[in-house]
């Protein structure tokens, strides 16, 4: 599993553009930057939908006034669900909405957590990490089923 120090490894996903999903490199999202980074399940899930999605948009403007560039979710998903989702909770501009459809950065994170047994294959665990340029700097993994350390309150504590 990724620990702070580690730089973040290199990978594809994406978001969605104007002309639909368009992919790009974590080297590219990261290079040169502060960058929150919080990971979750799925999403319109439960808990994702209802407190972790909305406190980092409730705290945007604060984790930015404290240096973030940034803020990023990742999730399992693909550019589509991820948009749709994005539009469900009104994040504007504040949060971009990223899709790691294939799992590829999670796996090479460290951080998939076996959903199958709920019907949901393979996904990330729920995670948040501060980023400087491509570097972690905090990394707050939660307990399968948990949600006490990877909240943007938390993150916003440790920038």
């Amino acid at each position: 599993m990724i620990k702070v120090g580690d730089r973040i490894p290199s990978a594809t996903v994406a978001t969605m553009g104007e002309k639909g999903p368009q992919q790009f490199s974590t080297d590219d999202l990261f290079k040169g930057k502060t960058v929150a980074l919080f990971a979750v399940p799925g999403a319109f899930t439960p808990t994702c939908s209802a407190k972790h999605l909305p406190g980092f948009v409730e705290n945007a403007d604060a984790l930015k006034t404290k240096g973030v560039d940034e803020i990023v979710c990742l999730s399992v998903n693909d550019a589509f669900v991820m948009n749709a989702w994005g539009k469900d909770q009104n994040v504007g501009s504040k949060i971009k909405m990223v899709a790691d459809g294939n799992g590829d950065l999670t796996k090479k994170l460290g951080l998939e957590l076996d959903g199958s047994k709920f019907g949901l294959g393979s996904r990330s665990q729920r995670y948040s990490m501060l980023v400087k340029d491509g570097v972690v700097q905090k990394l707050n993994v939660e307990e399968p089923g948990a949600f006490s350390v990877s909240n943007a309150e938390t993150l916003l504590g440790q920038v």
